[in-house]
């Protein structure tokens, strides 16, 4: 007879389960947390320390509700929001769909030029930029085209394993050299009307635009057909990645603030140029040997974000393209999903090599965007959440609904304030 010991519990079954679950949340998490996180979040630290800690933690507070409605709806209704869009009526569809074509389009040759640029710390002899660009996006591809969903969930818990055990100790190394930093200048206030653009473009990324809720939406409709997902598996998976991205968050601020605020550094305006500033600043301050460790930490994230990025885009686009056309489930996967993923890659890769000049003014149309559009898809969500009969476990209660509400009301009003800053002042 068998011991205890040999027999799983219950308990250890179910634990077994809600582990094996994790996917689509794990995937949004890699998503975000490339531009926001290592561009966005460490520049608050380094400009303004520990100021805007408190802001970065509420606005992924506010947010929960309507990125966690991605989740509700779909494992609720079995429809991903792309369709529940296209439910609320066609404008609303195509609205969505022009708005993700451009970004889609903007945040892969971002995130590939990103990439690309940090490859170049590891690679031994000169290659140029668009060379780079070019094996990162093959490389992306081969992965997606090889094993599809299946890879990318594999590849995103990896590289979510590895950029939060690498950030963390990074942390514990600067806070521990930080008595070494020469604090020469004095930290600025973010609470004057100069900073609203600053802290816009942080709050339109922070974690990630809600349209990303989208992509998860996709991802989480991909593995219920290839597992069981229950509302307490699809909850456990989306927050674990949500809660985890928000004290990354917090994470990288902390190494700007320990690191680079007070020291009299000027800040690169690139996402690029930060990073590379952001490491060499390391290596100076605490060490030479750090240099390739901050680097892998930026790579891996930026890494991870671009492929996921393109994944993610390339499904809601093609379920965009179907749910025009009134074609069955297996018309995205066969046909569009494909054609989608070689169409943004091209394109991305095209702006890379004839237009790079012009990506940095995109980006920033891109993020200003995803903050002015925020709000929208966040009432748009809600809508969906509150108005789709859904399984008791994934209903709003009385508590989330409250959130939502103060989350629409910090939305729409900080928008209306950014209005008022940039074309009324």
């Amino acid at each position: 007879m068998e011991s205890s010991a040999s027999i799983p519990t219950t308990s250890n079954r179910g634990l077994g389960r809600l582990l094996q679950s994790l996917g689509p949340g794990i995937m949004t998490a890699a998503a975000a947390v490339g531009g926001s996180h290592l561009v966005a979040s460490t520049k608050a630290g380094a400009i303004y320390g520990w100021h805007l800690a408190a802001l970065i933690l509420l606005v992924n507070l506010f947010k929960y509700p309507f990125f966690r409605a991605g989740v509700q709806y779909t494992v609720g209704s079995g429809k991903s929001l792309v369709e529940g869009y296209a439910n609320l009526g066609k404008p609303y569809l195509y609205t969505f769909f022009a708005l993700c074509s451009i970004s889609g389009v903007i945040n892969t040759a971002a995130l590939l030029l990103f990439s690309a640029s940090l490859l170049s710390y590891f690679i031994p002899f000169q290659l140029s930029i668009g060379i780079l660009s070019a094996l990162i996006l093959i490389t992306c591809l081969l992965i997606l085209f090889a094993g599809q969903y299946k890879a990318l969930d594999g590849l995103s818990k990896l590289i979510m394993a590895v950029l939060t055990l690498s950030t963390f100790l990074a942390v514990a190394i600067a806070a521990g050299g930080s008595d070494t930093v020469v604090k020469t200048v004095e930290t600025p206030s973010p609470w004057h009307l100069a900073a609203i653009g600053f802290i816009v473009v942080t709050m339109g990324w922070m974690p990630a635009p809600i349209e990303i809720s989208s992509l998860s939406s996709m991802w989480l409709k991909t593995q219920s057909k290839q597992m069981e997902v229950t509302p307490k598996s699809a909850l456990f998976d989306f927050n674990v990645g949500y809660i985890g991205t928000a004290l990354l968050a917090v994470v990288f601020l902390s190494l700007g603030a320990l690191v680079l605020n007070g020291t009299g550094t000027d800040i690169a305006k690139s996402g690029t140029g930060f990073t590379h500033q952001l490491i060499g600043l390391y290596a100076s301050t605490i060490g030479e040997w750090s240099r390739y460790l901050i680097a892998v930490i930026a790579f891996f994230c930026i890494f991870g974000s671009t492929i996921t990025v393109i994944d993610g885009y390339s499904r809601v686009l093609a379920e965009g393209v179907r749910l025009f056309k009134k074609e069955g489930e297996q018309q995205n996967e066969h046909r569009y999903f494909k054609v989608w993923m070689l169409a943004i890659s091209a394109l991305a890769l095209s702006i890379i090599l004839f237009w790079a000049s012009a990506l940095l003014p995109m980006l920033n149309f891109a993020m200003i965007m995803a903050f002015i559009t925020t709000p929208f898809f966040a009432l748009l969500n809600y809508i969906l959440v509150t108005r789709t009969p859904l399984p008791k476990a994934l209903t709003m209660g009385v508590k989330l609904k409250s959130l939502s509400i103060l989350g629409l009301i910090y939305l729409f009003g900080f928008l209306a304030v950014f209005v008022w800053w940039k074309w009324f002042l």
